[in-house]
């Protein structure tokens, strides 16, 4: 352990699931508040991250149906169990919760293990696991996977402690940086860490379940020992943490019981990783959407405000010779036939205007670029870094009252809670498109950095799962950002080459961000992704249970509710 173990309870006005805001609390636009922005608690801290992270994964809008027609925000009172765990030859740790239920069931004697979303913090998956294992009287053990949002302010010597307070460097025990000479702005674990922490994803699930049986026995002597032998293990993730509970079944001995994955960002070998498709799209997909009726695109980001970008693109690439035609027209179909004969579908492209539009796909990837390539912060090969920036994008320094948010309500990866990224290469007409494609020529090219940041990616290659572990796979046909097509599909289609039957369900009309879902015009095109993932666990729980079979392929056409509210029928979900 990298901290000691701290204990909380959480009754009384406060609960596991929730953090005592219930579903109207959740529901609010505005974060809870802070007594003192100067000097939050920790509770404030827990509270707020609870908050963001519920709102940063689920469909919490009125007629979205959570809490009603599916998913769980009961009071759970409870305590948890809270420490940093460092991987043996890891530089950086990954913050770990057990929440233990006060119902918690010593008939079931069953633990989930959960692996946050994207590159969020250690509760970026309690709306997926949580909310489904507490109400059961599972215990719920969550990894923020060695990315997570424990940010360093380089400028002011200030990270964050184990409990997320921000505190003096030499004190930062969740991060601290090396930082190459002349560093600025701020890192985060993800990208700075020097461990390629996608790399041992499956390890940290696996050292949080081990945390967790240790936990449960110090914390419930009279049920002692919990073992892997006598205690049922599920675990559960979606977006990356569905990628690491895959890498997580693939780890040697009888320790894990079920794995169910929902839009996996999982890299077969022979197929291609997130790196490739998104830096493709990064410089391609912002034309090629111009050859997509404009009807047909979701909205946000608003058409006429990214329009004219989008033909800059257009212009940029004619002008590269990476695409042909004279009209903006016949320049947006070309770029659209570049991306279709990589393999991208049009159900994807639809869905991608979101990761486009709020430029996700830069801001993926100039991370994950840093992060494959082990870098420092101040040493990014295509020059970005990180900062607090001024209305005119002139960096500024940070406050200490913005500080006090970063661990609370960030996503992981800036831009975000005041940080932008900076981009040295960013120029008129086309301001993202330099460093679009140096981020590019790190897999296309063969320089030393583009050889640095493919073997990185190289050591993220997912193996076959163990023989005879039941895994259930859940992916929307229409995710933009992680289509099935690159990711779910052909880890599907190895598994069962290589004699593994795992189950695989697919959602019509579901996409990536079930939090997109609050936007009408997203509404009325796709279905949350949730309610299959509980569904999931529904199974997989009676499968272990009852000693079953669980393989085969489920797709279920759902349907979008449009400017109603969510119905059970319109979910059709599995029995």
């Amino acid at each position: 352990m990298s901290a000691p173990v701290t204990v909380s309870e959480h009754r009384q006005g406060d609960d596991l699931l929730t953090a005592g805001l219930g579903l109207a609390g959740l529901r609010e636009m505005t974060a809870p508040k802070f007594a003192d922005p100067e000097h939050p608690t920790a509770a404030e801290l827990r509270r707020r991250a609870i908050w963001s992270n519920w709102r940063g994964i689920a469909d919490l809008s009125p007629q979205g149906g959570y809490g009603e027609v599916y998913g769980s925000v009961a009071n759970i009172p409870g305590r948890e169990f809270s420490t940093l765990l460092r991987l043996p030859g890891a530089t950086q740790p990954h913050r770990v919760v057990l929440q233990l239920p006060d119902n918690f069931d010593a008939g079931k004697r069953c633990l989930i293990v959960a692996a946050a979303s994207g590159s969020r913090g250690v509760y970026g998956a309690i709306s997926v696991a949580s909310a489904w294992a507490l109400p059961r009287g599972c215990a719920v053990v969550h990894t923020d996977k060695a990315a997570g949002s424990d940010l360093f302010d380089i400028d002011a010597g200030e990270g964050v402690d184990a409990s997320g307070m921000r505190v003096a460097a030499g004190n930062a025990a969740a991060f601290e940086p090396r930082l190459a000479e002349g560093a600025t702005g701020v890192a985060f674990k993800h990208a700075h860490s020097e461990d390629n922490p996608e790399a041992d994803w499956g390890r940290h699930v696996k050292q949080a379940a081990q945390f967790a049986l240790h936990q449960l026995s110090e914390a419930l002597p009279n049920q002692a020992p919990f073992t892997f032998e006598n205690t049922r293990v599920i675990a559960t993730g979606i977006s990356n943490g569905g990628g690491a509970v895959l890498r997580a079944a693939e780890l040697d001995g009888d320790w894990l019981d079920g794995v169910v994955a929902g839009e996996p960002n999982v890299y077969v070998e022979g197929n291609r990783p997130l790196y490739d498709f998104a830096t493709e799209a990064a410089i391609f997909m912002p034309c090629a959407l111009l050859d997509l009726p404009v009807d047909a695109l979701p909205q946000p980001p608003m058409r006429a405000q990214v329009e004219p970008l989008w033909k800059q693109r257009c212009a940029s690439l004619k002008a590269q010779g990476l695409i042909d035609g004279t009209t903006v027209a016949q320049q947006a179909a070309s770029a659209r036939a570049v991306l279709r004969a990589s393999g991208w579908k049009d159900i994807s492209l639809t869905a991608g205007a979101a990761s486009t539009g709020f430029d996700l796909w830069r801001a993926v990837t100039a991370a994950y670029a840093s992060a494959y390539g082990r870098y420092r912060a101040g040493e990014h090969p295509c020059g970005y870094s990180y900062t607090a920036m001024t209305a005119q994008l002139q960096p500024r320094p940070s406050t200490a009252v913005e500080r006090n948010t970063w661990w609370s309500e960030s996503a992981g990866i800036p831009p975000g809670n005041g940080i932008l990224l900076k981009d040295p290469r960013m120029a008129p007409p086309d301001f993202t498109l330099a460093g679009e494609q140096c981020l590019r020529a790190l897999w296309t090219g063969d320089n030393a950095d583009a050889q640095r940041v493919r073997a990185g990616i190289a050591a993220t290659q997912t193996k076959m799962p163990r023989r005879g572990l039941p895994v259930l796979v859940i992916h929307g046909d229409e995710d933009g950002l992680v289509p099935p097509v690159f990711s779910s599909a052909p880890y599907v289609a190895a598994a069962r080459a290589a004699g593994r039957p795992v189950a695989y369900w697919t959602v019509g009309k579901a996409e990536h961000f079930d939090a997109f879902l609050a936007f009408p015009s997203y509404a009325a095109r796709f279905v949350p992704l949730l309610p299959y993932m509980y569904a999931g666990l529904d199974r997989m729980w009676s499968t272990l249970e009852h000693k079953s079979t669980l393989d085969g392929d489920l797709h279920i056409e759902a349907t979008p509710r449009g400017t109603g509210a969510v119905t059970a029928t319109d979910l059709k979900l599995p029995q």
